[in-house]
């Protein structure tokens, strides 16, 4: 303990150095060149505190026998999406086992973080012995190389070593096809099919693109990128360009917004906020459905959905998906659509099947909800309160669907 309080307190001095404000306060008074070089030594004073994360990242996964919550655990503390937890925690048991002369260079600030990932990616299908083979010929070249640089330089590596394996790994990684979603800024967001066939990855596009242009010379005033775009999302949806199909989202909004009597933002779920005007937009659509729903004036929460009846399951399983609008776990944003619906107090232990102890959490979630030293506490405000292994509790609550007021708000 002694150790690891020196540690910590060692990093916090260096970074919370006074010495940080006098670099800043002098950036100013800098030259072309000199704003380079300050850049690069910046750079390279980062490279090495990602070495210190990284080890560190290691020794909690070696400590806790390379369990898949922490990765969780990682995304929490360090505010970061899981995907990205999830890749730095791989980088870093690679590092720190199997590719030392990468870590090296790290330490000495000639290759970033971002390029060192680069490498435990291409590597990680190789045996121990072919990856260590692998670092020692990347350490002459990889130096000051860009992460594409990197990524290329080590692919084809990491190919020559193990030319059957290369083989095989491209059998795998079509096989993990996947199609993702990213949430971008306000209103927009991307879809993306992620290591699928490049001969159909290539056909597609050629499709995309040949329609495009095609609406483009019929007279469209669309731009060829919007075109493509528009081409793909109507061809994913109806199977013929032009033609779109019903989905469901859940769209919240008050009734002012909705009147067009404010412009405050609404809320996609899975999203986040959207503004007043596209809202109304979505909202005044043919085939959209309309919810009453009752909130409480004093906390902006969900009460009600404007049943006149006692809800049954079908209805309490609404309710919640309704409220809670996302996965209930902080900085997980999966649709509550997607979700399950799980006991805060597990149902064995005394958890009953009420609005008041039934939050969403993703399937990943919920299955982590049940690993040891994980703790699962929903008060009677409605927080959720996660607890890790470490002792590091995490607040959840989803949030009010309006400011709170002080008059009676009208129902919508």
């Amino acid at each position: 303990m002694d150790t690891l309080n020196a540690t910590v307190a060692l990093l916090k001095e260096i970074t919370e150095s006074e010495v940080f404000g006098e670099v800043n306060a002098s950036l100013d008074s800098l030259g072309d060149n000199d704003a380079v070089d300050a850049a690069v030594a910046a750079s390279e004073g980062i490279a090495r505190l990602e070495a210190v994360r990284f080890r560190a990242l290691g020794r909690l996964s070696r400590y806790r026998g390379g369990a898949s919550s922490v990765v969780q655990e990682a995304a929490l503390a360090l505010s970061v999406v899981d995907t990205h937890a999830g890749a730095l925690v791989s980088a870093a048991e690679a590092l720190t086992t199997r590719l030392p002369r990468t870590l090296g260079l790290l330490d000495q600030g000639k290759v970033g973080g971002y390029g060192a990932m680069k490498v435990a990616t291409a590597t990680a299908w190789l045996s121990d012995e072919d990856a260590r083979a692998v670092d020692a010929v990347l350490e002459d070249r990889i130096p000051d190389r860009n992460s594409e640089q990197i990524r290329k330089a080590a692919n084809h590596a990491a190919m020559m070593a193990d030319r059957d394996g290369a083989s095989r790994r491209v059998e795998r990684h079509r096989a993990g096809r996947r199609l993702s979603v990213r949430q971008g800024e306000t209103g927009v967001a991307s879809i993306e099919v992620q290591d699928g066939p490049v001969e159909k990855v290539a056909a597609a596009y050629t499709r995309i693109d040949r329609e495009a242009r095609a609406l483009r010379a019929g007279g469209e005033t669309r731009t060829l990128d919007q075109l493509r775009a528009d081409v793909a999302l109507d061809l994913l949806l109806s199977g013929q360009g032009g033609k779109s199909e019903r989905s469901e989202v859940f769209l919240y909004m008050d009734l002012n917004i909705y009147l067009g009597m404010n412009d405050d933002p609404a809320e996609m779920a899975g999203h986040g906020h959207i503004p007043a005007s596209l809202a109304r937009h979505i909202a005044g659509g043919s085939n959209t459905v309309l919810r009453r729903i009752i909130t409480d004036p004093l906390s902006g929460q969900v009460l009600d959905l404007g049943r006149d009846r006692y809800r049954p399951t079908a209805g309490l399983d609404e309710f919640v998906r309704v409220r809670d609008r996302e996965c209930r776990r902080p900085g997980c944003h999966r649709v509550a659509q997607a979700c399950d619906l799980d006991h805060a107090l597990p149902w064995q232990f005394g958890g009953h099947t009420a609005d008041t102890e039934l939050v969403d959490l993703c399937r990943r979630d919920h299955r982590l909800k049940d690993e040891p030293g994980w703790n699962y506490r929903l008060g009677s405000d409605g927080t959720l309160t996660i607890t890790t292994p470490t002792g590091q509790s995490y607040d959840s609550m989803p949030p009010p669907l309006h400011e709170p007021r002080d008059e009676e708000p009208s129902a919508f």
